[in-house]
């Protein structure tokens, strides 16, 4: 059994959109989604298959995510 704690956490809002449309496609939590992402980037592997990226774009589109890898890395004064 894993031991799963609640958690609050800030996230820009056309980045939630679609990870919450995604784990819908995917008939899935968020909680689950997020920790099979990090799980896999954690291992240095892909999380998504190349029809599943192709909903993500599809998803990015029609909330207007435009946040790229690049800013993940800027701090809240930055962005």
């Amino acid at each position: 059994m894993v031991d799963r704690t609640q958690t609050g956490v800030r996230i820009a809002t056309p980045l939630l959109k679609v990870l919450k449309g995604l784990a819908e496609y995917k008939d899935m939590t968020l909680g689950d989604l997020l920790e099979g992402i990090v799980l896999h980037s954690f291992e240095g592997e892909q999380p998504f298959s190349e029809e599943t990226r192709e909903v993500i774009e599809q998803f990015r589109s029609i909330y207007g995510l435009e946040l790229t890898a690049k800013d993940s890395h800027m701090t809240g004064a930055e962005a």
